[in-house]
């Protein structure tokens, strides 16, 4: 494996947790305060696709030769598109 590789597979290891974490607590939240589920759900893959979106985008100078980082990069875009597409059906 080389060095963009190991970058990218510590970047995953160390931030993805946190920020599944994160969006967890706020669907969490959501849901304590009798938010509708649909709107609860738009919200979390919203927020959870964007802050992973965000991410990927600060460590893009280091391994954006890579095609799991544009793996990562169409899966944060693809939950944020579902986050809004739920929303707007919710």
């Amino acid at each position: 494996m080389g060095e963009e590789g190991r970058v990218l597979r510590d970047y995953l290891i160390f931030t993805v947790p946190q920020v599944t974490v994160f969006a967890g607590a706020v669907l969490g939240i959501l849901m304590a305060v009798g938010v509708k589920l649909n709107t609860a759900l738009g919200i979390f893959s919203g927020l959870y696709g964007g802050m992973l979106l965000i991410l990927a985008l600060i460590i893009r100078p280091h391994v954006s030769g890579l095609r799991l980082y544009r793996l990562v990069i169409a899966f944060s875009v693809g939950l944020v598109l579902m986050g809004v597409l739920v929303l707007m059906g919710g």
